[in-house]
């Protein structure tokens, strides 16, 4: 018997079912509501025609007398350009009058970019829909669905941003946005598409330059040391802990208050494995708050993220972000695209590298209050990877330099999937939002559809349904007004950018990155003496210190050695000589006094007396007297 299903599993199905069906019908009493519109606009036009023929046949004949005629109706006044025909506005869900409150509330005096036309059942190419150049540095949200037209939304306002003079920088997630070199390529549905919104459509290429994380892909190399990319950002990457990215703050402050610069992931190994060593242990002992364990934690993260290809992204000469501020010679702003190939195998990586970026934008340019045009339009696509698994200090950082940027003449716009993808806090910064469809396939999503619905300002809309009927290259617009009030909400089918809308080719891409005057400066690493060179020839000079200890060392116990030997073999031969001196005085006493008794005798004998009496004894003894 199989087993019954989980009841809340049961209620999701359903609610999908449901919302299938209403997006179902929804989508089928549009087309039926389409329809009818241009059948009533095209019996009306016709309707119109004949009334005219017939009365431009009808001559008009002479009052009879006595007759009173009635006065012909005055001619209706020419309505104004910005007017939209009764019988279009009456096709979609908003009436006249909100149509020509959003129609207001999109002209401006000032310079803008346009975004597209305002759709209420078909397109109204007079209600154009715009955004004040001046108000880009109060930053923007392009959300929506994969395959919904975020890219092309982003492409269009870069295209418009960098023709009015204002620098561009991108993340070329997909390579797609490289086609913004290359004019674009006419069709007759593009060209249908774009008469349709009131754009007059022109192939045109934009001014730009190809830059590459690391040097890996296609454009000038961009890297940054580990010093400029700071314990905050780095520790976001190595997915630390509070207590880890604290203690990683500590060895960049040792490192910075002895000398040791770290430029690359190899400096910063060089100096944690010192401190973890038996020679920098006092060193580490003295830092305080870094125990050996959270260090080794910290290494063993970095090795893993070395070991992984990252680090090719740190290095020198590190990127100076002054030059994706650079103007094209005749005036264009340039485009900075960033290439980033494999971002999915990296994806923290990527996002704390913009933000390393942006930071950096933020530290070196002055403040400019609210100038007429943005210094600077900086687009941060995939911002979701930003606020994965973030600690408060880097949400706070964050949230700091977004607020605080938009004095410094910059704009950002966060380009997601859906606005939960932003920290609330930065959602609040906002000023302008382009949202494509929202899908709504699961519980979750419905509840996200309906948070995202309630950050909108009131409207004639039924958001709910209609961001999910919004088709490709559709969007639910709101702005920041020169007064600094938001826009209504505004149902807004999207220019169609004019360079190509797929990668340049290859060829001509290598050709740009050749002539590229940055190439020089960028494009070789240089390896000079950084921490590890450093600590490599400290940790060679106390290694050799210690073996010439060691050397010196054996030298003199071998010496102590010697010396011992020799003296015990000098204290043998003394007293070898002793035990031989010792054995020989008494012969040498016996032999003297023999000498001297010997002496005596012979003092004796050879006495005069002596002598005699010996001949007289020798003489009786042997007879010689008698023979005499």
């Amino acid at each position: 018997m199989s087993a019954e299903k989980d009841p809340a599993v049961v209620a999701a199905e359903a609610e999908l079912a449901r919302l299938q069906a209403e997006a179902e019908a929804a989508e089928a009493a549009l087309k039926a509501a389409e329809a009818k519109a241009r059948l009533a606009a095209a019996q009306a036009a016709a309707a119109q025609g004949a009334a005219g023929e017939a009365d431009a046949e009808a001559a008009p004949a002479d009052p009879e007398p006595g007759v009173e005629q009635e006065a012909p109706e005055a001619p209706a006044p020419e309505a104004e350009a910005q007017e939209i025909p009764a019988a279009t506005a009456a096709t979609g869900p908003l009436d006249d009058d909100a149509v020509t409150a959003i129609v207001a509330g999109y002209t401006f005096d000032a310079e803008t970019l346009d975004i597209g036309a305002l759709v209420n059942g078909d397109p109204l190419p007079q209600a154009q829909i715009r955004i004040p150049l001046g108000m880009l540095n109060r930053h923007g949200l392009v959300a929506g669905a994969t395959g919904t037209g975020k890219t092309r939304t982003l492409q269009g306002l870069a295209e418009q941003l960098a023709a009015k003079g204002v620098p561009v920088f991108a993340a070329d997630i997909k390579g797609d946005l490289s086609g913004m070199a290359t004019p674009g390529e006419p069709s007759e549905k593009l060209l249908a598409r774009t008469k349709g919104i009131g754009q007059d459509w022109a192939p045109a290429a934009s001014a730009v330059e190809y830059f590459a994380l690391g040097g890996i892909g296609k454009g000038v190399p961009v890297r940054a040391t580990v010093t400029g990319f700071g314990p905050l950002l780095l520790s976001k990457v190595l997915g630390l802990n509070d207590t880890q990215e604290s203690s990683l703050g500590l060895v960049f402050h040792y490192a910075d208050k002895n000398g040791l610069p770290l430029v690359d992931l190899e400096d910063l190994r060089s100096v944690l494995t010192y401190l973890t060593s038996d020679e920098g242990k006092p060193e580490l002992k003295e830092l305080g708050g870094l125990s050996s364990a959270t260090a080794g934690v910290i290494l063993r993260e970095l090795i893993t993220f070395a070991e992984g290809g990252a680090d090719v992204f740190f290095g020198e000469p590190e990127f100076d972000v002054a030059d994706f501020l650079r103007m094209a010679p005749d005036g264009r702003g340039i485009v900075s695209l960033l290439e980033v190939p494999g971002v999915a195998s990296r994806p923290e990586l990527f996002s704390t590298f913009l933000m390393y970026l942006l930071a950096e934008l933020f530290e070196i340019l002055p403040e400019v209050g609210d100038p007429e045009k943005p210094k600077l339009v900086f687009f941060f696509d995939e911002a979701h990877l930003l606020f994965n698994n973030a600690s408060k200090d880097f949400l706070a950082a964050i949230t700091q330099t977004v607020r605080l940027i938009r004095s410094k003449g910059v704009g950002v716009f966060f380009v997601t999937q859906t606005p939960k993808d932003v920290h609330e806090d930065v959602l609040a910064q906002l000023g302008s939002r382009v949202q494509h469809q929202l899908r709504a396939f699961t519980p979750d999503d419905a509840k996200a559809l309906r948070a995202t619905v309630g950050t909108y300002p009131k409207s004639g809309y039924d958001l709910e349904r209609v961001l999910q009927e919004l088709g490709t290259g559709e969007a639910i617009v709101t702005v920041m007004s020169e007064k600094g009030a938001p826009t209504p909400v505004a149902w807004t089918r999207v220019r169609a950018p004019q360079g190509l809308m797929e990668p340049t080719p290859e060829a001509q891409m290598d050709a740009a990155i050749a002539a590229s005057p940055l190439l020089p400066k960028y494009g070789d690493r240089v390896d000079r003496e950084s921490a590890y060179e450093i600590l490599t020839a400290k940790v060679n000079a106390a290694e050799e210190e210690e073996r010439r200890a060691e050397t010196e060392a054996e030298l003199t116990r071998q010496r102590a050695e010697i010396e011992k030997a020799n003296a015990a073999a000098e204290k043998k031969a003394q007293q070898e000589y002793e035990r031989l001196l010792k054995k020989t005085s008494g012969t040498g006493r016996t032999r003297t006094s023999s000498r001297a008794e010997k002496s005596t005798l012979e003092k004796v004998l050879g006495s005069r007396t002596t002598q005699t009496l010996l001949n007289g004894v020798i003489r009786g003894l042997f007879g010689t007297g008698r023979r005499r």
